[in-house]
């Protein structure tokens, strides 16, 4: 299928050929029909992907901090190519479209094949001729509704929350400031709600179409029109309520809306413009300034948009998907009237062309549609816990695929987000004997990101064809944390070996399912993305602190740091918590460092169980403290570790620096400072691939993998129970 899609370090536009998006659980598959262009917000993307780096870092400052950030807690190298993989990317453009139902995906009852569907969102209805879209961001159109005015409900809904942030009653007065798509929209909804309206703009086209839809008086804000209209309208009081729709870097919006409106007047923000809010004018009128967010209530919330979670109605009135609802049924009766917007509408194969003179003013336009191929317009229009560390059974099948020591090894990848493509991807692209074969992901546009980006052969959304591929040697899965257990059983049964991100799973009966798969297939050609224990400089300090003969005390503190809003992480219903993700990569290390598996666990937690303290018991009578917090300074290293054992210490910080302190030598310190943090991924794909070509055994034996995976789930039962839990090896 066809995408439009643009480069933000290069500012190239393209309709490039993607894999089909498969359809999941909780969300429909819909072929589109019309996809609505945003002149505003959509060519504002476009125009900032035109500018020079210094340009696009001035422009975007927030981003700038995290760069800088991520350089202080991962390093130069690192974050550089984490930054420039995200900006040499191609990213989807589009967020309201209309469209016709083609799969319906589990859990879904609303709708079915064949119906016609407005749907939202700056990820899921994107400007291609198919998207998968989840329950509550689509909503039916109504009967009778023509498919290209039903493209408008994405913008209709911000209009539409906007004007419910302002709260206007029957018989207002209020001032519209920028009479582009989200404005004109603005003054309809307004109008029809009893509501006096006064637009300002500096175009009079825009102006004149705003009369024609209800506004009572419009003009330039420069002028003394708007002014005199507004003290005519309100006996010179002032507007109840100032709506910014406008966009750009002046002042003049923030200024003109304390200007001309009344004491104790609404100011609400619905559009992206400068917001230095003159003090004096502001206070004096003790004005209430309001930001309305998008759609409404429910964007940005994952569990709302992408789980399905509606919000009960006598809570929440309007959600997003009944403001999408809302605006359809209003353009349904007649009560709002878009067929005026339309300055143009190209056909989807003209795409490029089409952004490519809006940029360049070659179209002036309030509202530009994409007709797509076959569009239906034509028709439409007519306790003490114990818990077992799980045996591990092998079957008689293929536990050791024989394979030719200087054979390519053809490898599949399942998900391609940001650690895939920063942190494995660019270690095998050019690695000798390694042929990146297929990439496989639920978003069509990932997948052709990584084929273009990393060379593989084949771009697909659909695992079971690469599951079923004799010629895939090894899959590698790298998805959310929730899908890792049933994605590596899968591949297991199919015969391939396989790497996996950590987690290996989240709960103990997954773990007990990717065993099951092992004894039933006899393969167990198994890794798990445990990296650390393959760095060098942490392997170049093991070997200097040699061996022990006394039990061994072991600290390690991981600065984790707070997430940002929104962060999948955050999603502990179905992703687990932020120390079940991640927290296996830590008593991986402590457990090769001890050369043992842990017998028990202990764990307590401060408030809300963000910050833990993970206490691990050896056989020997060894010992690991892991301080696992998230409340720490961004500034402070995020890993340092100490080993202590028979009269030395070993000291590890950040895998910048290493040091061996032995009372009988003089001490080793690393020598020099490592180029970039290198936490070992290279070492580990080396050591997979090498097992993969020459039937060896796995870099980490299974029997390891697996109890690092029992004790981390055990952290969560030694919270619950407040007492250490005994890991009891199965038989």
């Amino acid at each position: 299928m066809k995408q439009v899609v643009q480069n933000y370090k290069s500012g190239e536009l393209a309709l490039l050929d993607v894999p089909v998006p498969g359809c999941k659980p909780g969300g429909v598959l819909v072929r589109s029909a019309y996809s609505l262009i945003s002149t505003g917000t959509e060519l504002m993307k476009v125009s900032e992907a035109g500018m020079s780096m210094v340009g696009k870092a001035r422009s975007r400052p927030d981003q700038v901090a995290k760069v800088m950030q991520s350089v202080a807690t991962n390093g130069v190298g690192a974050t550089y190519r984490k930054v420039m993989g995200k900006l040499d990317s191609y990213t989807p453009l589009g967020y309201s479209l209309c469209g016709v139902v083609e799969q319906v995906g589990a859990g879904v009852d609303d709708v079915k094949v064949g119906d016609l569907v407005a749907c939202a969102g700056n990820e899921h209805a994107l400007h291609a001729e198919l998207n998968w879209v989840p329950k509550n961001l689509y909503a039916r159109v109504p009967d009778g509704l023509a498919p290209r005015h039903a493209a408008f409900g994405t913008v209709g809904s911000i209009a539409l929350q906007g004007v419910r942030r302002g709260e206007p009653q029957l018989g207002d007065v209020a001032l519209v400031i920028g009479l582009g798509l989200i404005g004109q929209l603005v003054v309809q909804l307004l109008a029809a709600s009893g509501v006096r309206v006064v637009g300002a703009d500096p175009d009079p086209v825009r102006c004149e179409l705003a009369e024609r839809l209800g506004a009572a008086a419009c003009g330039d804000p420069a002028s003394a029109a708007v002014g005199t209209a507004v003290a005519e309208l309100t006996g010179g009081h002032g507007v109840d309520q100032v709506y910014l729709a406008a966009g750009g870097g002046s002042n003049q919006p923030v200024e003109l809306a304390a200007r001309l409106s009344r004491d104790r007047g609404r100011v609400v923000d619905i559009g992206k413009c400068r917001l230095d809010l003159p003090w004096n004018a502001y206070y004096e009128k003790e004005l209430d300034v309001r930001f309305s967010r998008s759609y409404g209530p429910g964007r940005y919330d994952p569990e709302y948009e992408l789980e399905g979670r509606d919000y009960p109605i006598g809570y929440v009135r309007w959600t997003e998907r009944r403001n999408l609802a809302c605006f359809l049924d209003l353009l349904a009766r007649g009560s709002a009237d878009v067929e005026p917007l339309v300055s143009h509408i190209a056909d989807f194969d003209d795409a490029v062309e089409t952004y490519q003179r809006l940029k360049d003013g070659d179209l002036k336009a309030v509202a530009v549609l994409f007709r797509y191929p076959d569009h239906p317009d034509r028709a439409a229009e007519a306790g003490a816990p114990e818990v077992a560390v799980p045996a591990v059974r092998r079957g008689g099948g293929v536990s050791t695929p024989a394979r030719y020591a200087n054979a390519s090894v053809r490898l599949a990848f399942v998900g391609a987000g940001n650690y895939a493509t920063s942190m494995l991807l660019p270690h095998l692209e050019r690695r000798d004997g390694v042929e990146l074969a297929t990439v496989v992901t639920t978003t069509a546009l990932s997948a052709a990101n990584a084929k273009r980006k990393f060379g593989f052969a084949e771009a697909t959304t659909d695992l079971d064809a690469v599951l079923g591929d004799p010629s895939i040697d090894a899959v590698f899965v790298v998805t959310r944390h929730s899908s890792h257990a049933e994605l590596t059983m899968r591949a297991l049964r199919a015969g391939k070996a396989v790497f996996v991100e950590k987690p290996l799973a989240l709960t103990e009966d997954e773990l007990a399912g990717v065993l099951a798969a092992v004894e039933e297939s006899g393969n167990d050609r198994l890794q798990v993305g445990f990296n650390r224990r393959f760095a060098p400089l942490l392997q170049e300090a093991r070997k200097r602190f040699g061996s022990r003969t006394g039990p061994g005390n072991l600290r390690y503190l991981v600065n984790a740091g707070r997430l940002e809003h929104g962060s999948w992480y955050l999603q502990q219903g179905t992703e687990g918590s932020r120390f079940a993700g991640e927290g296996g990569h830590f008593i991986d290390t402590v457990s090769w460092l001890l050369g043992a598996d842990p017998v028990s666990v202990y764990a307590v937690a401060t408030s809300g169980n963000e910050d833990l303290q993970v206490v691990l018991r050896y056989p020997d009578g060894s010992t690991a403290t892991i301080a696992y917090v998230t409340t720490g300074s961004p500034g402070f290293p995020k890993e340092t570790l100490d080993l202590i054992a028979d009269g030395k210490v070993l000291r590890l910080d950040d895998f910048v620096r290493a040091a061996v302190y032995d009372g009988r030598r003089d001490r080793w310190v690393s020598s020099r400072l490592p180029k970039a943090r290198d936490k070992g991924q290279s070492a580990e794909l080396a050591a997979f691939i090498k097992a993969v070509r020459t039937g060896g055994p796995m870099p980490v034996p299974l029997e390891s993998l697996v109890a690092t995976t029992t004790a981390t789930l055990a952290v969560r039962a030694g919270l619950a129970g407040g007492a250490p839990v005994t890991l009891a090896r199965a038989r």
